[in-house]
């Protein structure tokens, strides 16, 4: 948390007896017990946004270089995990500078990302015991053990989020990191350079509140790009998909548990505002929570910086049932749009499912967040609190304000947070079981 914020951190009172939604089985489909958000373009036309709604969850979808994903003969966990180094390529060596390092076709492809490679390293001698935990369009992420890189050493290093003067990756404690690998191809892509763009943005980005990807690297055996950043638990769109099995225990998701989700993304983009930079695709499957309950704002790629003086902007990105209003409707001002998206995603942590999804023509969404379903079960500092993020553009509140509001001051311990990420753990092992004992079947002798 930043500074002023700490008296406050875990002074939240427990939730007595709050009522909890649970989102319907055919709402979410399973996903994995892994984080991340899948941003995606704000869709062209009605059909797409509903079939957007949900997503399988991975650490980070950036299409790099191609929308083919990762299959497991090519890259996974065995081959990854296995490898302890790889052999340069003819005519390439590890401390080459990068035109040599590279063979041509693929050091033209990575160009607009040179800056931000690490060329001194090969992956497959800094990560170990890589283990598959998501797979996506663009690629598969892994989780992985940091080593260290001098000749004939083994050690195993720790890593912890990076600070200004203690770059990624880190020594004070041993953790796990996470690995998107991207495959690389001849032809490459457009989003090579709306990935330089979304690093540019958050080159000086630092904050406990934001994940950000740490480093990149060029994996020659594979053709891949590497992508490390910090390993994190789950979405809050992986949360509401959790569903428990009939007769097991219910996971609960109570109105003072939001309100400490919705602090910590207060905090995040208080601070980027400051930066003058606006988020524009908040939701829940851009929330990512790590183990420790903290909750952190990813994907960058809808980002945009916006300092005094700067034109509205008219670029219609996001997906729609988070979309503040006047993004639908014309110029606006992006600085504007995250509070209403945070009030969208509030909406839908209550709800189960994000505001207007079942509307059938998304051009009868309106401009006020529809009714609670249950509305005389909230409180009223969660209605005040939805009421202050729905407000018409010229009222709005910015981040500052509504940090002061009293529903932020009802949230939970960070503590309840963890218990909750162990139920989540709890029922998804519970189906496991279940299926695994469904799988082998009985046979009934006639």
């Amino acid at each position: 948390m930043t500074s002023g914020s700490n008296s406050q951190e875990d002074g939240g009172l427990k939730s007595p007896g709050l009522p909890y939604v649970q989102s319907s089985p055919s709402a979410r489909p399973d996903s994995p017990s892994t984080l991340a958000a899948s941003p995606l373009e704000a869709p062209a036309d009605e059909v797409d946004a509903r079939a957007h709604i949900r997503r399988p969850s991975i650490i980070i979808t950036t299409d790099v270089v191609s929308p083919s994903g990762i299959t497991p003969s090519t890259v996974g966990a065995g081959s990854l995990g296995s490898a302890s180094s790889s052999t340069p390529r003819s005519g390439t060596s590890s401390a080459s500078p990068h035109a040599q390092r590279y063979p041509g076709w693929l050091s033209e492809v990575v160009k607009p990302l040179a800056e931000f490679i690490d060329e001194c390293i090969d992956p497959r001698d800094l990560f170990i015991d890589l283990q598959e935990i998501a797979e996506g369009e663009s690629g598969s992420v892994f989780s992985a053990l940091v080593v260290a890189t001098s000749p004939g050493q083994r050690k195993v290093h720790s890593f912890k989020p990076p600070t200004p003067t203690s770059p990624f990756p880190d020594s004070s404690v041993q953790e796990l990191v996470a690995i998107k690998s991207v495959p690389i191809l001849p032809s490459g892509s457009s989003k090579l350079f709306d990935l330089r763009r979304e690093l540019e943005l958050m080159r000086d980005l630092r904050h406990p509140n934001i994940l950000k990807m740490e480093r990149l690297y060029v994996d020659l055996v594979e053709d891949s790009l590497w992508i490390g950043m910090e390993l994190m638990e789950r979405s809050l769109a992986d949360v509401l998909g959790v569903q428990a099995e009939e007769g097991g225990e219910e996971l609960v998701v109570g109105e003072k548990m939001v309100a400490r989700f919705v602090w910590d993304v207060l905090l995040a983009l208080s601070y980027i505002r400051k930066q003058h930079i606006a988020h524009r695709d908040l939701r829940s499957d851009n929330l990512l929570l790590n183990r420790d309950g903290v909750l952190k704002i990813s994907d960058f790629s809808s980002a945009v910086r916006a300092p005094p003086g700067t034109p509205k902007s008219s670029e219609n990105v996001g997906v729609i049932y988070w979309q503040a209003p006047e993004m639908r409707t014309g110029l606006y001002d992006p600085l504007k749009v995250d509070v209403w998206s945070l009030g969208a995603t509030t909406w839908e942590l209550v709800e189960g499912e994000p505001p207007f999804s079942d509307v059938q023509d998304t051009r009868q969404i309106g401009q006020q967040l529809p009714p609670l379903s249950n509305p005389d079960i909230f409180s009223r500092s969660f209605h005040d609190f939805l009421h202050l993020c729905s407000q018409p553009v010229g009222s709005r509140p910015d981040p500052d304000e509504l940090l002061n509001a009293h529903y932020i001051r009802t949230a939970c311990p960070r503590s309840a947070i963890v218990q909750m990420l162990a139920q989540c753990k709890s029922i998804e092992e519970q189906r496991l079981r279940r299926q695994s004992v469904d799988s082998q079947g009985t046979f009934t002798l006639p």
